[in-house]
């Protein structure tokens, strides 16, 4: 059987840490594949605000997330630790992808738990229509 295989950027310029809650659980007592999902949309949240934008405040625009690969690697358990980098990527006339590399954290370094990306589409909610990447938010992206 084939299996994903996720080729992350060699660069990340962004991070957060999340710590796995009670709550994250699945009734398998680790963290589930919904959950895993859930912790990229809080860190694609995080590293859009450090641009000054939401996916509903994209430079006049919004963004909708189009597709999602994650590629699990370790199990990840209540009170664990994540730092989920992040960061844009292959761009195109209508949005880009963004790459995700969640690391458990651990006294003796960082271990790869999982990687992951998504597609993100420029999207005027007003015209509902697909709509083209503005000028100064590819910028930033591109160049931080």
């Amino acid at each position: 059987m084939n299996r994903i295989k996720i080729n992350l950027p060699d660069q990340f310029h962004f991070y957060t840490e999340i710590k796995v809650r009670i709550t994250d659980l699945n009734y398998g007592g680790h963290v589930g594949n919904d959950v895993f999902l859930a912790l990229i949309h809080e860190a694609r949240q995080q590293f859009l605000m450090k641009y000054g934008y939401t996916e509903l405040s994209f430079e006049g625009i919004g963004l909708i997330m189009v597709d999602a690969i994650l590629e699990y690697k370790k199990e990840l358990n209540y009170g664990d630790t994540v730092r989920i980098s992040v960061c844009a990527a292959d761009f195109d006339k209508l949005g880009f992808d963004l790459f995700y590399n969640i690391e458990l954290i651990q006294t003796d370094g960082l271990i790869v738990a999982g990687k992951a990306k998504t597609g993100m589409i420029c999207y005027d909610y007003t015209a509902k229509k697909k709509t083209t990447i503005p000028e100064k938010a590819l910028h930033k992206l591109q160049y931080g």
